[in-house]
């Protein structure tokens, strides 16, 4: 889809790198692997630009799935603070209501319980004067024993300082003691008591310093005196929290620099109402999550999900429910976001503390809802008027909002099987009744700006013949394992060039892509580097298609970092962002080259496209932008075999000073990985040039970018 634009006029320059390079590959024996006969040349024409590099294709998507925000990047340490499960001992234990997906043990375990000090019978759960929900905790109280409840679990920091609050009712002869708890001696602890409580709620500061390192700290809450305890929210956080966020995630996301982050869902939106999480946090009802099979406490809503977009610098993307929502509830989630205080929603923004409109861009109406996992699913056709009415309701209250449909090419429908839901064909055809996207595309081209689309890879892949997922070949070369999100690209870029064909109006008014969910999950474990190489060749082919690809977000920004303790640090994926947010360009330029990527060997349709994705450089791919100013002309590299591979290279259509600077990602194994207390496994090494280099040999499976000022 990139045509040349025009050009200023430059000097051209030849410059072949022809011998001697950066060879700091490993030195461990490497396996044979792909090799070519003949050197590997590249021309980069720097004279003929492209449509520029948004930098939302760095984008980031967060989901409450199961216990993942909570677990990973809010601050709260206290689980079911709200007291969503009955309380009751701990060999009695029930389990949690059943249906949807199974969230719990795949993002983040399962929350801790609160559990009775004294006879289980003396603590009940009130429904006649709940805090929050259906029922908070009452313990019928002792003038001698203490009672109450106590969590454990809890990891504690030597020399860490613990804020919160706790909500209390009672008599006024009621004396409370709260414990923070860090080893089994009576003298392990910390203990603040009040004697102030009163018939209504009231909330009273918490305060603690854990003066050793414990992972299995406990909080204790017991009471002794006349009548009874009533106890509506509990929260404690590391003191140094910014915001309710924790401070050492914070610092690593704020350095990607991401664009935008999208949020809250994913499948967990189908089924939420954003009313449930604004307003005061402690009083927010905690739910059970039928999506993700999880409890859901609602304390991150929509005003900490813009602090932390505030916090960390990026622009706001945020998904309505068309699920089990409707038309009405998402033109008022509009208003509360971007409404001013004179209208409703706005006034009950104020009224929570954000008076300024919080101005979101970028909205998208739904999530997967081709998809019959889907909370709300319906028919394509009915869904096509769902999606008119949520559009026109939304641009009555902001007509200035950029509208992403949630769609999905024949890619997509394919390997989902969705498309014999809608029709009678594995592989849908183009506009016929099992094509979501070109439904849409045909019946609400003028109730769109941009078409959100997704692709998940794992260590296996869709057989047409099989109509199902099968595992990959183990003896699969790494440069086809590499190339498989790449190829996802390239799939939604030929079937868009359909659309242009087949949907005259599509040319008037282009739909970029939102490329809002993606993830490589195969070769993940642990967060290792295997996966950088092949997000670096979605890079490349994203770069390649610049005026389709808009927006982009990784699922999810959990993956970018590693944290433990009070410390976090960029993994081998957040590098990667990071390494191309910072030193990539952002105006492509043409590149081509003697060896053309391989004729695929499967037929297209689901994850195969009619031509494989990559430059003409096999087996390397190789990407080249100028940087915004036009100063330094950066080139790209990436090395997806286990052999080190030379590359010939012309550069054309620019003047450039000879001296540059080669930055790169080549650790010893694939399996490296960066965890918080190691030597990290993965750097990024720079190297200064004089000259530009001859011939360099580019290390296995590395990640290579080039910076050559300009003169």
């Amino acid at each position: 889809m990139n045509a040349p634009q025009s050009t200023s006029r430059l000097t051209e320059a030849v410059a072949i790198l022809a011998a001697g390079a950066w060879a700091l590959y490993a030195a461990t024996p490497i396996p044979a692997a792909t090799t070519v006969s003949t050197p590997v040349h590249a021309v980069i024409d720097a004279g003929k630009t492209f449509a520029p590099i948004n930098p939302n294709l760095y984008g980031m998507f967060i989901e409450h799935a199961g216990s993942l925000v909570y677990r990973s990047m809010w601050a709260e340490m206290i689980d079911d603070r709200k007291f969503y499960h009955p309380i009751v001992a701990t060999d009695a234990v029930q389990p949690s209501p059943a249906g949807g997906r199974s969230g719990r043990g795949r993002f983040g375990g399962a929350p801790r319980r609160w559990t009775p000090i004294g006879a289980a019978e003396f603590v009940t759960m009130d429904t006649q004067y709940a805090y929050a929900g259906d029922h908070s905790p009452m313990v019928t109280l002792s003038p001698t024993e203490p009672r109450g409840i106590r969590q454990a679990g809890l990891a504690l920091i030597k020399d860490k300082d613990y804020a919160g609050r706790i909500v209390l009712a009672g008599d006024p002869a009621v004396q409370v003691t709260i414990s923070l708890i860090w080893g089994t001696d009576t003298a392990d602890r910390q203990s603040i008591t009040f004697d102030s409580l009163t018939p209504t709620y009231a909330t009273f500061p918490l305060a603690f310093r854990c003066p050793v390192d414990a992972t299995d700290g406990q909080l204790e809450i017991t009471a002794t005196g006349p009548g009874a305890l009533h106890i509506g929210a509990v929260s404690l956080m590391p003191a140094d929290n910014v915001q309710g966020w924790r401070r050492e995630v914070i610092a690593v996301l704020k350095s990607l620099r991401s664009g935008l982050y999208r949020w809250p869902g994913g499948n967990f939106v189908s089924a939420h109402d954003w009313r449930d999480a604004i307003g005061d946090p402690d009083r927010r009802p905690p739910t059970w999550d039928p999506v993700w099979n999880a409890l859901q406490s609602n304390d991150v809503g929509t005003d900490e999900f813009m602090t932390l977009c505030r916090l960390v610098e990026v622009e706001p993307y945020i998904t309505v429910n068309s699920g089990f929502g409707e038309a009405r509830s998402a033109a008022e989630y509009v208003e509360y976001a971007n409404g001013s205080v004179t209208t409703r929603m706005g006034a009950m923004r104020a009224a929570n503390g954000h008076p300024e409109p919080y101005r979101v861009k970028f909205w998208n109406i739904g999530n997967e809802m081709w998809g019959d996992w889907q909370f709300g699913y319906m028919p394509l056709a009915q869904y096509l008027v769902k999606h008119n009415l949520f559009a026109k309701a939304m641009r009555k209250v902001d007509p200035t909002i950029i509208l992403i449909a949630s769609g999905a090419m024949p890619d997509t429908m394919t390997g989902s099987k969705q498309s014999l839901k809608l029709g009678d064909k594995l592989i849908p055809d183009y506009l016929g009744p099992a094509d979501w996207t070109g439904a849409l595309f045909l019946h609400c081209l003028d109730n769109m700006d941009m078409i959100s689309e997704h692709y998940y890879n794992y260590d296996s892949h869709f057989d047409l013949s099989l109509a199902k997922q099968v595992p990959n070949d183990p003896n699969e070369p790494l440069v086809d394992w590499m190339r498989r999100p790449a190829n996802h690209i390239r799939i939604k870029y030929e079937e868009y060039q359909e659309y242009l064909n087949r949907i005259p109006a599509l040319k008037n008014k282009p739909i970029p892509i939102a490329l809002d969910e993606y993830a490589y999950a195969g070769g993940r474990g642990g967060g290792n580097y295997k996966v950088v190489p092949a997000y670096a060749w979605n890079f490349h082919e994203m770069f390649r298609h610049s005026d389709l690809y808009q927006l982009a977000t990784l699922t999810f920004v959990t993956a970018t970092y590693h944290a433990a303790g009070d410390q976090a640090v960029l993994s081998p994926v957040g590098m990667l962002f990071k390494f191309y947010r910072d030193h990539y360009g952002t105006i492509p330029v043409e590149t081509s080259g003697n060896s053309p990527q391989p004729k695929p060997k499967d037929p297209p349709g689901g994850e195969q496209p009619v031509v494989h994705a990559g430059s003409d450089t096999f087996p390397l791919d190789v990407a080249a932008a100028w940087t915004a100013d036009r100063r330094a002309l950066t080139v790209a590299v990436i090395n997806p075999t286990e052999s080190p591979q030379t590359l010939r290279l012309q550069i054309r259509g620019a003047a450039l000073s000879g001296e540059g600077t080669l930055r790169r990602m080549a650790p010893q194994s694939l399996a490296a990985t960066v965890v918080v207390g190691q030597e990290p496994g993965v750097t990024i090494e720079e190297q200064m040039l004089d000259a530009i280099p001859t011939s360099p040999t580019f290390a296995p499976f590395s990640v290579n970018i080039y910076e050559f000022p300009a003169q």
